[in-house]
Parts: C-alpha cells; sequence; structure tokens
C-alpha cells in the first residue's frame, strides 16, 4: 500500500447529461468514503434510489479498497436486457423495418 494520497473519481452518467466529483482521499479509503464524500445523495436526490455502484464498469461492494485513479460509477437500473435489445434489433433489420 503507498503512503500516498488517492485520486478518484465518481460520476453518473445519463444521454444528455454528467454529474462528477473528483476527489482526494487519503491510503485505504473504501467506495464507501468515495461515496460519503462526493455528496452524491444530495446532488443526485431525485435518482439516488434507484442508482447501483460500479468500479471501472464491474458491480462492486462498497467496503472495496480504492486504488490510485479509480472510477467509481453511479448506475441507472437497465430498462431491457442488453441481449434482449440486440435481438430485438437484429430482427427488426431482417424484417425490414430496422
Amino acid at each position: 500500500m503507498t503512503d500516498h494520497a488517492l485520486r478518484v473519481c465518481v460520476v453518473c452518467a445519463w444521454p444528455d447529461r454528467v454529474w462528477r466529483r473528483d476527489l482526494t482521499l487519503p491510503p485505504g479509503a473504501t467506495v464507501d468514503d468515495a461515496l460519503r464524500a462526493s455528496e452524491w445523495r444530495t446532488a443526485l436526490a431525485d435518482v439516488a434510489d434507484d442508482l447501483q455502484v460500479a468500479l471501472h464498469g464491474q458491480p462492486a461492494r462498497t467496503d472495496r479498497v480504492l486504488a490510485d485513479g479509480d472510477r467509481i460509477e453511479l448506475c441507472r437500473p437497465l430498462r431491457v436486457d442488453p441481449r434482449e435489445a440486440r435481438r430485438r434489433q437484429v430482427a427488426a433489420v431482417r424484417r425490414g423495418t430496422g
């Protein structure tokens, strides 16, 4: 483990906007520490209950220890399974309606 401060960011993105907080945290900080420091629940109060946490695109536990440069993502729930969406797209192209 390093004695240097960690630089991480917490981000939530929509098709038309992005919310981001760049943070400097002490060594040994966890995902939960970063989330609390970012004050995301206040900033994103309208959607806070629906968000899930990921670290570099992979689901993450809040007790996970962070590394310098980590990106914590607040993810909206999927409306449609991506595989199912792709199947629908392929079917539409085959029908000539896509």
